[in-house]
């Protein structure tokens, strides 16, 4: 096989003995730098045909023709005739021939890795040329010049270049690449950006995380005589103690002019309120935590005065609170003021929020499809809630629905039966269960959507009821069922846990 356009020469010759059946022992393979055996013999033109083999093959085949290892073709040569009758042998990774293959694949595919890490060009042209032109030596451990060219060529296709190696050089010049035999090292011209690289690379050199063995590992010793850095490697080596010990010593400098700006910007994302008014400011507003905030029209955060003694809780915003950026501003909303009216309660007084704070959607057409957040969304979104209580610090908070009841309590199932209840929430808050004015409103039997809106009317007169005592530790309000003659509320569609 010629050392240049091997991948094509083999396959050629391959696909030939193939379509003779030429066994694999009938053939001796070899290169230009292999030396011929006494019965060798230059091969006959073989006639070819189409042969169809799996691509992972051809994948394999055209990489591993670049090894050094001279029985490279023959094991090739070897796999692919046992193809014929064993389709499925490339997914047999037991098998000795495939895994000896597989390696040296694995092996070229590093030579080629390195050689794109370690060539080191020197400019060889003059400031009159056209374009400029740069040389470099290297030498591979594989024959991996031809299917790395591609790359330098991409790399640098504004400039000539050349890589020398023993056995194959590469020429790129005017836009055109072609590939040589090799040749012995050319004396090339001292570069004076060199030392510009070295200092770079002195600066890099975090002796702190020294490790000799890994480092080698990446860069082997073989290569260093041709990397101008290389020179400074043992002093940075036996300096590294030395000057980590420094490191950890040395006081802390003050932060860049710039770091300010950064720290504005940032300071513009965190997790936090931002000020002790009653909306939140750039914190909740610049909310990323869950994915809903790519479609909503905006956050809705909760509103009332500070230190509201109830809070009313709902499970997220709705259509129209994603467009206005209140909540319980949409028929649901109105529902609410119209029982909270009911039961002696002013909007006004009271902290009105949702467990999430983002409107959650399918869309229809020109209509936007409420959707059920789900647990994860739910929890992301419970660290805000857990701000507003502690900055409201109410004294009792009244759950709608199931979504409200698991952010509060990590229940949200049977809400019915718990609906009148007191049950331990966030921050170890008394929290109140009651149902969702949505779901009321979509509950489709006139008598069941009396009677959860005369539950719904009963649970927010004895929250202000408890709110009222002016003893805030008095049994009442404490952690335990409130017996009433309210009953239980019918089972009621999925909807009663719907947004506001």
């Amino acid at each position: 096989m010629p050392l240049i356009g091997t991948a094509s020469a083999w396959r050629s010759a391959a696909r030939g003995y193939l379509s003779a059946s030429v066994p694999p022992e009938d053939i001796s393979w070899g290169s230009e730098t292999t030396q011929r055996g006494l019965f060798d013999r230059p091969a006959d033109p073989v006639p070819t045909q189409d042969i169809t083999v799996p691509r992972r093959f051809l994948q394999l085949a055209d990489t591993v023709v670049w090894h050094s290892d001279a029985t490279r073709f023959a094991r090739l040569y070897s796999l692919l005739w046992r193809l014929r009758r064993s389709k499925g042998l490339l997914q047999d990774r037991a098998d000795p021939a495939l895994a000896k293959l597989l390696t040296m694949e694995k092996n070229v595919r590093r030579c080629q890795h390195k050689m794109k890490a370690f060539v080191r060009f020197r400019e060889v042209g003059t400031p009159t040329d056209p374009r400029r032109s740069f040389a470099a030596w290297f030498e591979p451990t594989h024959f991996t010049v031809e299917p790395t060219a591609d790359f330098f060529r991409r790399r640098f296709a504004d400039m000539n270049w050349r890589i020398y190696t023993p056995d194959v050089s590469a020429f790129y010049q005017d836009g055109q690449l072609w590939f040589e035999e090799g040749q012995k090292a050319p004396e090339l011209p001292e570069d004076a950006s060199e030392a510009l690289w070295v200092t770079y690379f002195r600066n890099i050199f975090n002796p702190a995380r020294l490790k000799v063995a890994a480092m080698q590992s990446e860069m082997p010793k073989k290569y260093w005589k041709n990397m101008p850095e290389a020179a400074e490697i043992r002093d940075l080596i036996e300096s590294a103690p030395a000057r980590a010990r420094a490191m950890a010593i040395a006081a802390p400098t003050q932060p860049a002019m710039r770091s300010a700006k950064l720290r504005a910007q940032a300071e513009q994302h965190v997790s936090a309120w931002s000020t002790t008014s009653n909306v939140p400011e750039t914190g909740l507003r610049g909310c990323t935590r869950c994915p809903l905030h790519r479609h909503a029209t905006q956050v809705v955060p909760g509103e009332g005065p500070a230190g509201a003694m109830l809070m009313v809780v709902g499970e997220q915003p709705g259509d129209q609170e994603d467009l206005q950026g209140r909540p319980f501003v949409g028929p649901a909303g109105q529902l609410l003021d119209a029982t909270l009216q009911a039961a002696g309660l002013d909007r006004n007084e009271l902290y009105l929020t949702n467990a999430v704070k983002h409107f959650k959607y399918a869309a229809n057409g020109r209509k936007r499809l409420h959707q059920r957040p789900n647990a994860n969304e739910i929890s992301q979104c419970r660290w805000w809630l857990e701000e507003e209580i502690k900055r409201n610090n109410p004294r009792l908070i009244v759950a709608l629905g199931a979504t409200a009841a698991s952010a509060l309590t990590g229940n949200g199932s049977g809400i019915g039966q718990r609906r009148g209840k007191l049950e331990a929430g966030l921050g170890g808050k008394p929290v109140m269960i009651s149902l969702h004015p949505a779901g009321i409103l979509r509950t489709s039997d006139d008598e069941l959507r009396k009677t959860a809106n005369l539950h719904l009317r009963q649970d927010l007169e004895t929250a202000r009821e408890l709110v009222s005592e002016p003893d805030p530790e008095t049994p009442r309000i404490g952690l335990q069922r409130i017996d009433s003659a309210q009953g239980e509320t019918p089972n009621l569609p999925r909807s009663t846990c719907s947004s506001n």
